[in-house]
């Protein structure tokens, strides 16, 4: 049986989600008008970039609208408007995107993003955790085998980090597929992102993954995620900021997150 049918995934609609918004921000045309709060009023509505299928960010029809959608929602109820989305799964889509706003952007303080997108204060902490199936002994990475392999995205700085440090590695392209090739024995780790591996857990109840900070003290595998705004004025970002603050202070981020298995973290 293929990985497809065991797991119900179909690989012409998959996207590689964790990178929709280095793509945004890759291909964005720095010449472009900015966007005032005053138009954003005027027109009712704060435009959020995000995939079709890539749950559990976004989705246009799945079960489940993704955290994406559902933060972008509450972030614009905050400015007294509605959320338009604009779906893109291509760079050609996103550089023609008429957007304002993109989440889940990896916010660095010595690396601003291009392309004229400001970066909201951080909402959020990730990075790479090491997934374990439950019944492993493992309890750290040098406690795995030699030959056991770790499941990895294909060219990522996580992958070329184990490779200096000698640990095998398997190479896959979406980190769904690697929590499913260690569900299935196929592997015996996987370095993912927690949000995946929250995910994941949260539909395999009676089989969860056990999460291990292998890589905590890296500080290029750990990183702040904030919400990208598309060449805006001082006052739109003011309020993006201003609504972030809120919806941490009430507790509605914790909650979006806590219903797709991921577990909200301060930012540092």
């Amino acid at each position: 049986m293929t990985r497809e049918l065991r797991t119900g995934w179909k690989p012409r609609y998959r996207l590689a989600r964790y990178a929709a918004s280095f793509s945004l921000l890759m291909f964005w045309s720095a010449s472009a008008d900015a966007r005032s709060l005053e138009t954003v009023i005027e027109r009712g509505a704060l435009t959020l970039c995000a995939s079709p299928n890539a749950l559990p960010f976004a989705s246009k029809t799945g079960p489940v609208p993704g955290f994406q959608i559902e933060l972008g929602e509450k972030i614009a109820e905050q400015l007294g408007v509605k959320l338009t989305r604009e779906w893109v799964i291509s760079a050609i889509q996103y550089r023609r995107a008429d957007s304002d706003l993109v989440l889940d952007v990896i916010a660095r303080k010595d690396t601003p993003p291009a392309g004229g997108v400001k970066v909201s204060r951080p909402y959020h902490r990730s990075g790479v955790v090491l997934a374990v199936r439950g019944d492993s002994p493992a309890s750290s990475l040098a406690s795995l085998g030699s030959d056991q392999r770790v499941g990895v995205p294909v060219g990522s700085l996580v992958s070329m980090t184990l490779a200096k440090g000698g640990t095998p590695t398997s190479p896959f392209v979406f980190e769904d597929d690697i929590v499913a090739a260690l569900a299935n024995r196929e592997i015996e780790a996987a370095a993912v992102t927690p949000m995946t591996a929250g995910w994941f857990n949260l539909q395999h109840a009676e089989k969860p993954l056990r999460l291990i900070p292998a890589f905590d003290n890296d500080q290029d595998l750990n990183w702040n995620i904030a919400a990208g705004l598309l060449r805006p004025d001082d006052k739109l970002r003011q309020r993006v900021d201003a609504a972030i603050d809120a919806l941490l202070a009430d507790g509605s981020i914790a909650r979006i997150y806590a219903r797709y298995g991921i577990e909200l973290q301060p930012p540092q």
